[in-house]
């Protein structure tokens, strides 16, 4: 896991910002959760799909065997950010390319735009680089492409509809070119 393999000390890295970047415990579960909805509250779908997604986003302690989960904790202690992550499966990253999957990013509505989630995807891009993987692959709600492309990503295009989810993004790390794999940047397939 990226926090035991890089990371063996409570904070991530260096932070001028009023919160510190660390990997989540079992205890932070709670906190975590919450986060997540309020986050889940802010975006543009019916009541009735938000209240229905909820408890697909909630990460459990089965969660922790298989994802590295890191938190923006503010300086009282309150969890104001998440970021979850894994290897990506080869037929979900770009071809030829190894990915880090992200999960996602949940910001609590009241830190929004204040640089928490940059902070959380650059830390997902590290934790990538440090993999020796080509990049970060996310499956992104629609309303959050604005959010990736201001971070560098670009869209990667739908070649099987029947399976690729439809709002996939991908920015390499450790200076691998898009160009020599045929990606298009922000196409709208």
């Amino acid at each position: 896991m990226y926090h035991q393999a890089c990371c063996s000390g409570k904070a991530i890295m260096a932070n001028t910002m009023p919160w510190n970047l660390r990997p989540a415990g079992a205890s932070d579960l709670g906190k975590v959760n919450r986060v997540i909805e309020t986050a889940i509250d802010t975006w543009q779908l019916p009541a009735r799909v938000k209240r229905l997604s909820k408890p697909v986003y909630r990460y459990s302690e089965r969660d922790l065997d298989f994802l590295d989960l890191v938190v923006a904790e503010a300086e009282d202690g309150g969890i104001v950010g998440v970021a979850a992550w894994e290897q990506a499966e080869l037929s979900d990253a770009p071809a030829g390319r190894s990915a880090l999957l992200l999960h996602g990013i949940y910001v609590a509505p009241d830190q929004h735009r204040k640089g928490v989630g940059t902070q959380l995807f650059e830390v997902t891009e590290k934790a990538a680089s440090s993999r020796g993987l080509d990049g970060v692959l996310v499956k992104a709600q629609p309303g959050a492409q604005e959010f990736f492309f201001a971070l560098g990503l670009e869209r990667v295009p739908v070649e099987d509809h029947r399976r690729d989810y439809s709002h996939r993004f991908w920015k390499p790390v450790n200076g691998a070119s898009d160009a020599a794999h045929g990606e298009s940047g922000r196409s709208n397939h």
